[in-house]
């Protein structure tokens, strides 16, 4: 029997509480049923974080939800892909949702898109991974964790979206797609303020990924991580909150995602589980849409 999740792992990590953030506005631009403002605010590294804020065209929004974005080894891709600029259509949920009346916060997450050290915009550069990997092993060496960075940078965006929008904040949440998902699924554990998460292609237990040999996410590189909790217990750790739990029976990120879901046990997730991959598609960008619409506005 473990503690729990999020005191667990808000201790490991000597996690701060969350603060309300100051921002900066950026450049305004108006789509088709939507408005899309850059936006900057700073980390606990006095890093500048960029994102894109997205609300509805001509009224209010009714909730809002920070959307992570997916890694994809395109670590020239972040914010932009989610406002649909570059990438995979079907992760352009900024325009989606904001078209749909919810307020979205899209940040690059470290060393992705404008946070890259040697080169910012969406051209990749052959130094990228190696960025990544030093975002992890640097703050090793001193002690430090980039599950810390970026489960801090998560709650910083919580209070952007917040600060930014005056929203209930009964109605606001998370959302995120493969890397968008481990910090999706994280963030909402060790922060109550998500009243609802969705995760897609990011639930499978340390079991089923060591016996695959499928990749941990350099985000999970925490010692001793699966000696104190499996995915079910950090899942476990959301509820009752709402949450969808979007999977592939083909992907490898989410094999067991049923079995993790049937372990965590309780009647707040949704599952949405198809025979295919990792990739998202169609079906499943729409539901996600359908699901987070309907978390903020039932009606």
């Amino acid at each position: 029997m473990v503690s729990h999740p999020a005191s667990t792992l808000r201790t490991r990590l000597a996690l701060a509480d969350p603060v309300p953030m100051d921002f900066e506005h950026g450049e305004v631009v108006e789509g088709d049923g939507y408005v899309r403002q850059r936006i900057q605010y700073r980390g606990r590294e006095d890093d500048l974080i960029p994102a894109y804020l997205f609300k509805p065209q001509a009224r209010d929004p009714v909730g809002g939800v920070v959307v992570f974005h997916q890694h994809n080894g395109q670590f020239h891709f972040g914010k932009s892909e989610v406002a649909g600029l570059v990438g995979d259509p079907f992760q352009a949920f900024g325009p989606a949702l904001a078209r749909r009346g919810l307020a979205v916060l899209a940040p690059d997450a470290i060393s992705f898109e404008d946070r890259r050290e040697s080169v910012q915009g969406v051209l990749p550069d052959d130094y990228d991974w190696l960025q990544h990997y030093s975002a992890m092993s640097y703050r090793l060496l001193d002690g430090d964790l980039l599950m810390r960075k970026c489960l801090d940078d998560a709650q910083r965006a919580l209070s952007v979206l917040l600060g930014a929008t005056g929203l209930d904040a009964r109605r606001v949440g998370v959302a995120g797609h493969s890397y968008g998902g481990y910090t999706a699924l994280y963030h909402a554990a060790v922060d109550a303020r998500c009243r609802f998460a969705c995760i897609s292609g990011a639930v499978c237990s340390f079991a089923t990924r060591r016996r695959e040999k499928t990749g941990i996410t350099l985000f999970e590189a925490v010692p001793g991580l699966a000696r104190d909790m499996d995915t079910h217990d950090v899942l476990a750790a959301i509820g009752p909150r709402p949450t969808l739990v979007v999977s592939g029976t083909q992907d490898k990120y989410s094999r067991d995602a049923d079995q993790v879901v049937a372990r965590a046990g309780g009647d707040f997730i949704t599952q949405l589980r198809v025979d295919r991959g990792h990739a998202l598609d169609q079906e499943r960008f729409d539901a996600i849409v359908a699901w987070l619409v309907d978390c903020v506005d039932p009606q």
